[in-house]
């Protein structure tokens, strides 16, 4: 897994504990092109390929057109991608650990780039609910 920069101006991490298997977690997680109908703040998201390294998907966020392309690719484990948009790096890793048949969902990203640095205190605060918001609707969907 490609670590996230801790020396970044804007990271994050966060966790959240779901009542079902990580195999059920990977289905919903990984199953990029039905994002939409559980993550409100996505739209038109596609997967370019097959779920496996350097595959690359497009979607939007809040308006804002991103092109991602996975680094990670661990069955039931590990999940990650890497994207720029705006001239911002992101590098976004995802750990799903069994814990008697919950799921415990890690998830830290970092960002970098000119704007990083320069609206780091908004972007810090951006970051922390919308990962927070992720992790929930994420359980929601999962937990159905």
């Amino acid at each position: 897994m490609k670590n996230i920069n801790s020396g970044a101006p804007v990271k994050c991490s966060k966790d959240i504990l779901i009542d079902v298997s990580p195999t059920n977690v990977w289905a919903v997680m990984t199953n990029i092109d039905n994002w939409t109908k559980w993550q409100s703040a996505i739209r038109k998201p596609k997967l370019n390929g097959k779920l496996k390294p350097n595959s690359t998907f497009d979607w939007k966020m809040r308006g804002a057109k991103i092109h991602s392309t996975l680094h990670t690719v661990e069955p039931f484990t590990k999940f990650g991608w890497k994207g720029k948009i705006l001239g911002v790096s992101t590098n976004q890793n995802w750990t799903l650990t069994d814990l008697n048949g919950q799921t415990l969902v890690s998830v830290h990203e970092s960002m970098e780039g000119f704007l990083a640095v320069l609206l780091k205190k908004s972007f810090n605060k951006t970051l922390a609910k919308a990962m927070e918001n992720w992790l929930v609707l994420l359980k929601a969907e999962c937990e159905k």
